[in-house]
């Protein structure tokens, strides 16, 4: 029993005891903490360290759940354990967001049923509202996108808010839109990544061949014109004339051409932009030292200036404007996009310095009869980018960082009454590389300036050690 005293007695002994305590505190302090933390709600408590920033939330998604007032339930129909976790990550945070979203995980397999009540597969997520009665469905393959290979198959892109934004706003809301885009001019079509970002924001898009039409559709919302190469004929442009007048929307992006285009360009000038010859240039505000590849001033307010965060618009082989006066006083034209005033416009005879348009909008409030006959105001606005090349493919693709498809969208949006801009793109999930937009005096720094200058300390300090 002496023994046993003496044991505990000992320095060893009390100092194990110390650190037994001090080991029960700190796992108690760690309990503690994480029951405190898991009372936290989960968007205060995640923080995205993707390199993509997967995870984050963007303002256009949180100003449309703020306006959510009735409840949406998000159907998860899948195995919730064996769900990609960036998935269940991004959901859980999105529903966070308001007391008004729920998610409800089915296991198909546990249930089966509820593939046939909801009328869908499994790894889909049924989005309802029933005040609305209005139910979509997003698959988990349009949220984590896949590009195939020769060898194999992997994730390339995340769209998690844009498919839930889209989809939420799509079950609260029963507004729907249509657009147009005219042909037979050598216009460009609309690629499936415009159409896709306008669906959505539900607006549907289709067709008009001008030349056989007598008048613009009753039901259009918005007239698009993608980069025609051709002239529009005289009887064309008084449809589009006649269709403003009533206060129509239409939002044009010049082409390159060496055609003629009075009667197009006539329009124009009629709303205060007269297109200039050649093209522009910009010695000051170019994309790595080409002097065609254009990063406008970029001067966005209210609609136009939703989700912009960054102003990197790049703009390619482009037509400019100079303001003048319109054929009416109550048309106003705003610019919003501009070059620096190292801009050019280069033909193949002289080159014009000057500060030219890229981008601009007029509008123009008009008197015109409803279905009832009565006469109400009416705005009509007309958009023009001074290159189609805004939403190419091959651009948006290779530079994801810019936000060129975000200031289209936008002018779409602004030209329909209660529409939303949630034409969210997709994040990349590939490897990015910084670049620099308009090198200068910081790029001749950082590329040879440091490097040389680390060299040569270096090699200095190299040499006195060796001859000590």
């Amino acid at each position: 029993m002496d023994k046993i005293k003496k044991l505990f007695q000992s320095n060893d002994s009390k100092r194990g005891s110390y650190t037994l305590a001090m080991t029960s505190i700190v796992i108690a302090i760690v309990i503690i903490f994480n029951m405190i933390v898991n009372l936290i709600p989960e968007n205060k408590r995640q923080f995205d360290i993707s390199s993509t920033n997967i995870y984050e939330i963007s303002s256009k998604s949180e100003k449309i759940i703020k306006k959510v007032d009735d409840d949406v339930t998000f159907y998860v129909l899948a195995e919730k354990d064996s769900t990609d976790k960036r998935i269940k990550t991004f959901i859980n945070k999105y529903a966070s967001l308001s007391s008004k979203l729920h998610v409800k995980w089915i296991d198909p397999i546990l249930h089966p049923s509820a593939l046939t009540k909801y009328g869908t597969e499994e790894n889909n997520i049924v989005i309802s509202c029933k005040k609305t009665n209005r139910t979509t469905t997003v698959s988990f393959d349009d949220i984590l996108v896949s590009s195939d290979s020769y060898y194999s198959t992997s994730a390339s892109s995340f769209d998690g808010d844009g498919q839930l934004t889209s989809a939420l706003n799509y079950v609260t809301s029963d507004k729907e839109y249509k657009a147009y885009y005219t042909s037979g001019h050598g216009e460009s079509s609309l690629s499936s990544e415009v159409t896709s970002l306008l669906t959505k924001s539900r607006i549907s898009t289709s067709d008009l061949l001008l030349m056989t039409a007598t008048s613009i559709p009753d039901d259009c919302d918005l007239l698009i014109i993608d980069g025609a190469t051709s002239d529009f004929t005289k009887d064309e442009v008084k449809l589009l004339s006649s269709y403003l007048k009533k206060g129509g929307k239409v939002v044009t992006l010049l082409a390159q051409t060496n055609k003629s285009m009075k009667n197009l360009y006539g329009l124009l000038k009629d709303y205060g932009l007269t297109v200039q010859s050649g093209y522009i240039a910009d010695t000051e505000r170019s994309y790595q030292g080409n002097y065609y590849y254009l990063i406008p001033n970029l001067s966005v307010s209210g609609d136009m200036a939703s989700g912009i965060s960054s102003n990197s618009v790049m703009m390619i082989n482009s037509k400019g404007m100079t303001q003048s006066t319109p054929v009416r006083d109550s048309i106003s034209t705003d610019a919003f996009m501009t070059t620096s005033s190292n801009g050019y416009a280069v033909t193949e005879k002289k080159q014009t310095q000057g500060t030219y348009v890229l981008g601009a909008t007029s509008t123009e409030s008009v008197k015109v009869k409803n279905s009832k006959g009565k006469k109400v105001t009416k705005e009509s606005r007309l958009t023009v980018y001074g290159s189609n090349m805004l939403i190419d493919e091959q651009i948006t693709s290779s530079f994801s960082s810019l936000e060129n498809l975000t200031l289209f969208t936008n002018s779409v949006t602004a030209c329909l009454n209660n529409a939303d801009n949630v034409s969210i793109s997709p994040k990349s999930l590939e490897v990015s590389y910084n670049t620099i937009a308009h090198p200068g005096p910081f790029s001749i720094l950082v590329v040879f300036v440091i490097p040389v200058g680390l060299i040569i300390g270096g090699f200095i300090v190299w040499f006195r050690r060796r001859r000590r």
